[in-house]
């Protein structure tokens, strides 16, 4: 892979990261909330009308998780701007690491609350959002 190709590749995880925020933020009102509780839904495999997406708790997540993810995908657009030609192996690295940490933390999180099927999903959004990032780009 070429840096020019990572970087390019860069925007793609900054967009698959990133776009989960505004769909969580959505979750915070009921009005918008649909497809925040669908995700959960899907996420929680199978198909079932649950999450309950009406109680307080879970909104705030919603809240709290949207602008975490949203800042952390405008983060990696941001290093794909204004890092990547000054130390691109630095920027691969970092983003990589904090992939592999979300990865991590969430699927056994996923795990240890009885969301096995979200673990599963994790495995999807870790190999698009990674793609040729697992190894360093040549010239």
């Amino acid at each position: 892979m070429t840096k020019e190709f990572h970087k390019s590749w860069l925007a793609i995880t900054a967009v698959v990261v990133g776009s989960f925020g505004p769909v969580f933020f959505l979750g915070t009102m009921a009005a918008t909330a649909e497809p925040a509780r669908w995700s959960l839904d899907l996420l929680s495999w199978p198909l079932n009308g649950s999450p309950d997406y009406d109680a307080y708790g879970t909104r705030f997540l919603s809240a709290l998780t949207g602008g975490f993810l949203f800042g952390w995908g405008v983060m990696i657009w941001c290093l794909r701007l204004w890092v990547y030609d000054a130390a691109p192996e630095g920027v691969r690295r970092a983003v990589l690491t904090g992939l592999l940490a979300w990865f991590v933390l969430d699927s056994a999180g996923s795990i240890a609350s009885g969301t096995t099927s979200n673990a599963l999903f994790n495995v999807l959004v870790l190999v698009i959002a990674v793609g040729p990032l697992w190894r360093p780009a040549k010239g």
